[in-house]
């Protein structure tokens, strides 16, 4: 199987969350007009520069992610600032989730959650996904996990 990159629509949701912490972040700027101290201008321009590089974060983001189904394991391949590149050996899975919260519901995508064997927290998620890929994505893993352990892989 070829690397396969996250559905387009996934920019939106990180652009979203882009625009949130901007607005969480020029709040102590806006209070610092209120009282006197700061200009008008500085919440917009505190906000603008958060809100500027979390876009550009999230399409270099988007550009960077990719996953890949092999025989042996899922390669995860991520990051921006720090490139990250994870192997899930198919004998690891212990189970598999598709998830979609009311932002990836609102923007009609879903995520995958793979769930590993050995250390607490070990899960790797596959976001932006469609509901439909989501679910083909997990029978997949399942079946190819299965292979690989046997019947109790998953």
């Amino acid at each position: 199987m070829m690397a396969q990159s996250l559905h387009p629509r996934i920019r939106i949701v990180w652009i979203l969350r882009a625009v949130i912490v901007a607005a969480v972040f020029s709040l102590p700027f806006a209070g610092g007009f209120y009282i006197g101290r700061l200009p008008m201008w500085a919440p917009f321009a505190a906000g603008g520069v958060v809100l500027a590089l979390g876009v550009v974060h999230a399409v270099l983001k988007y550009r960077r992610w990719s996953y890949e189904i092999r025989e042996d394991a899922l390669y995860l391949d991520r990051g921006v600032v720090t490139q990250v590149r994870t192997t899930v050996p198919l004998v690891r899975i212990q189970h598999v989730d598709s998830r979609r919260g009311p932002v990836e519901r609102g923007v009609g995508l879903a995520s995958c959650v793979v769930y590993t064997a050995g250390s607490r927290g070990a899960d790797v998620r596959i976001p932006g996904l469609t509901p439909d890929g989501a679910s083909d994505l997990r029978e997949e893993l399942k079946r190819l996990a299965i292979r690989a352990d046997g019947e109790d892989a998953v």
